[in-house]
């Protein structure tokens, strides 16, 4: 993809949500992370992101949500300033969030904004940073913040920050259920942590590699994560949807990351709404598509 740095002033942009297909958790690292391989896929859940310059070099940040803080502690506001800090320029900016990807849910709806963020004001502020500029940056930002540079579907590893680009799989409808409570990641890892999940997780084969090995769909409906039986001890309810999602005909159920959103997917559009109609009695539901990496750049539009 072609890089665009024609001046311009202002700049709307989408920034997408993820689902986790398979989530395995290896060892404990020094750097307090988990050594993981995952399958990140994007889907269509997004929040609108427009970023305006402004004289002086203030960093404003303002959004639709009260349960999310728009201060300094943001990771939008946090990413603009590492990329100033990084680039030694960058004039004001004001950043306005329409923001429907729920927090702590799984989501990795910050971590996008994040991405998204790098990448806008990289062209905004015509800095001209390399991919691999940006990756370092977004690597310090957070573990799923570098796959939002990317897009479509991923094989994650390390922390989460090694990425090798996929082919994408079939398009396929996702059923997002999302109940009122958010989940905290540093308690379910802290849990696992307890009980030394590791131990029986690093001694099981992987289904993400055996699934990409043989690329055989059959294989596709055996990935795991391995945080639900954590999560679902702590919230016996994310068990009870998952059950549901299977028993509506979802190929594949899975908690996205530490939750608390749990994914169905479906390839029958017909089933996967007969399974939103009887979740959203309960939850907070979405049914999306999955995105594949052509139409996420398209849906950035950051010319990147």
């Amino acid at each position: 993809m072609g890089r665009d740095f024609r001046p311009m002033e202002k700049i709307t942009v989408s920034s997408l949500a993820k689902i986790n297909l398979g989530l395995e958790v290896g060892q404990r690292r020094e750097d307090g992370y988990h050594q993981l391989t995952t399958l990140f896929q994007t889907v269509d859940l997004k929040d609108c992101l427009t970023f305006e310059l402004r004289p002086g070099g203030e960093i404003l940040l303002a959004g639709n949500r009260a349960d999310v803080p728009w201060d300094e502690s943001n990771l939008i506001y946090r990413a603009a300033l590492l990329l100033r800090k990084a680039s030694g320029r960058g004039p004001g900016v004001k950043i306005t969030v329409d923001k429907t990807i729920p927090p702590g849910r799984g989501l990795a709806g910050g971590s996008s904004n994040a991405a998204v963020t790098l990448l806008a004001l990289n062209r905004l502020w015509g800095l001209h940073f390399s991919q691999e500029q940006l990756h370092c940056l977004a690597s310090s930002l957070g573990a799923d913040v570098p796959f939002f540079l990317h897009g479509g579907l991923c094989l994650g590893q390390g922390k989460g920050e090694r990425l090798q680009p996929l082919p994408e799989l079939p398009p396929a409808w996702v059923l997002l259920v999302v109940p009122d409570f958010p989940v905290s990641t540093t308690l379910v890892y802290q849990e696992f942590d307890r009980r030394q999940g590791f131990l029986t997780s690093t001694g099981k084969e992987s289904k993400i590699m055996e699934f990409l090995e043989h690329k055989n769909f059959l294989k596709f409906k055996h990935l795991r994560n391995d945080l639900e039986p954590v999560a679902f001890e702590i919230h016996p309810q994310l068990a009870e949807i998952k059950r549901e999602m299977a028993a509506a005909g979802a190929e594949l159920s899975l908690l996205s990351g530490s939750g608390s959103a749990v994914f169905g997917w479906f390839q029958e559009l017909s089933l996967a709404q007969q399974a939103a109609g009887r979740l959203a009695r309960d939850y907070q539901v979405w049914l999306v598509e999955t995105v594949g990496r052509e139409r996420y750049w398209q849906e950035l539009g950051t010319g990147a």
